[in-house]
């Protein structure tokens, strides 16, 4: 490796791309294009950073494999950042596999941690913390440590566990600190204000407020009768129920839990369940077969009384109601959450972290787009959407987590 070459490989891993591109910007050579699109993706033009790596990638050819698979992880890089969420795994796991099998130590935990992080944004949980534990920090750059500490606290932070998030918090502000790049402090100090914001509202007893992580996490780990709508399921100590899929069931179990101790009349029933503004016997009827499959979900927990009125909440212990929601509700919140990250998402990727179809999500965003809430640009397949305002809630840190596992 020349000196030129070295020179801006260590500009690049000291935050300099500038610096970097000074001794390498007038440069053709594979060595060169790859260091040159790694700069390009640092100042954020990222169609020609891709645009390099690829053309470095080809440069290197099929005898170097190390190099095109360091290429290969640099765009997956890109691709991360760009929210480009559909093609990366695949390409970002077959480099990994190579790099560590050619004895890349460093550069196979980077893509171990960039796959991390991807799985962390589809809602793949178990994938994420199982990466996280594999994962060689000590080989890693300061970048890379800081990048893994903070994917380690979104999934604490997923999972509702505050002295995890901390931890892996105080691990990041401290490598952070000793590597002195602006762009870190700045991440971890984002990261530090989700923590601090914000995580819920608590309904309970007429009363609603917000509430942050720690005081989530004490509840849900209490033997009260949560009504979790962030996870659109119900629970109380060791027993559980999800509903999602049960938008009926659901309904009828929050207007129940946030008027308990008293009970709800049967016009408020139908009103929040179906909509019925005037309630006929055949609402009545079927108010009372959903009434009875409310009863059976929730028989281990909980009773559903009939009253002359209506119908009112009996839990089998002594520890309360409380209804757990979003710091703001709105139709398409979960949309809203992930687009207040700030950063540029395609379409295809914010329904592969939903966990729905493309055209349901198509449909969402132009939803929000006519309401003035989200904006596009770029067409097909390099349109992009962001968030116009930031919403009311800073975090996502209630998502559902999509996947069965997470």
């Amino acid at each position: 490796m020349d000196s030129l070459i070295t020179a801006a490989s260590q500009a690049l891993t000291a935050g300099d791309p500038l610096g970097a591109l000074k001794r390498v910007a007038l440069r053709e050579d594979a060595p060169a294009l790859a260091l040159r699109g790694i700069a390009m993706a640092q100042l954020e033009d990222f169609p020609r950073a891709r645009d390099l790596l690829r053309r470095a990638a080809k440069a290197f050819g099929t005898g170097e494999p190390v190099a095109r698979a360091r290429c290969a992880v640099a765009e997956a890089e890109i691709a991360l950042v760009s929210r480009d969420l559909v093609r990366t795994s695949g390409a970002l796991e077959t480099a990994r596999l190579t790099l560590a099998s050619l004895g890349d130590e460093m550069n196979a935990a980077h893509a171990g941690y960039l796959l991390a992080r991807w799985h962390l944004l589809t809602g793949k949980l178990d994938d994420a913390a199982a990466l996280v534990a594999e994962t060689d920090r000590t080989a890693l750059p300061p970048a890379s440590r800081v990048g893994l500490a903070l994917v380690a606290a979104g999934i604490a932070m997923r999972r509702v566990r505050a002295a995890d998030v901390r931890d892996a918090l105080g691990q990041a502000r401290r490598t952070a600190n000793s590597a002195g790049i602006p762009a870190l402090l700045a991440e971890v100090g984002h990261a530090e204000q989700a923590f601090a914001a914000p995580a819920a509202r608590i309904i309970t007893g007429g009363t609603n407020r917000l509430a942050g992580l720690e005081e989530v996490e004490a509840l849900i780990a209490s033997d009260m009768l949560l009504v979790d709508t962030c996870r659109d399921a119900i629970r109380s100590g060791r027993h559980k129920v999800r509903l999602a899929g049960r938008p009926v069931l659901f309904a009828l179990a929050r207007a129940l839990a946030e008027a308990w101790p008293d009970e709800v009349t049967r016009e408020q029933l139908l009103a929040c369940a179906f909509g019925a503004k005037h309630a006929d016997e055949s609402h009545r009827a079927r108010l009372r077969v959903e009434i009875g499959r409310l009863r059976r979900k929730l028989s281990a927990m909980a009773n559903l009384k009939a009253t002359k009125a209506g119908f009112v909440l009996e839990t089998h212990t002594h520890s309360g109601v409380a209804v757990l929601a979003p710091p703001a509700e709105e139709r398409h919140g979960t949309l809203l959450a992930l687009l207040a990250d700030g950063e540029a998402w395609s379409s295809s990727a914010l329904a592969l972290a939903l966990g729905v179809s493309a055209r349901t999500t198509q449909r969402a965003l132009e939803e929000l787009s006519s309401e003035g809430k989200v904006e596009s640009f770029g067409r097909g397949r390099a349109c992009r959407w962001v968030a116009r305002t930031i919403p009311g809630f800073p975090t996502c840190l209630l998502l559902p987590a999509l996947s069965p596992r997470g």
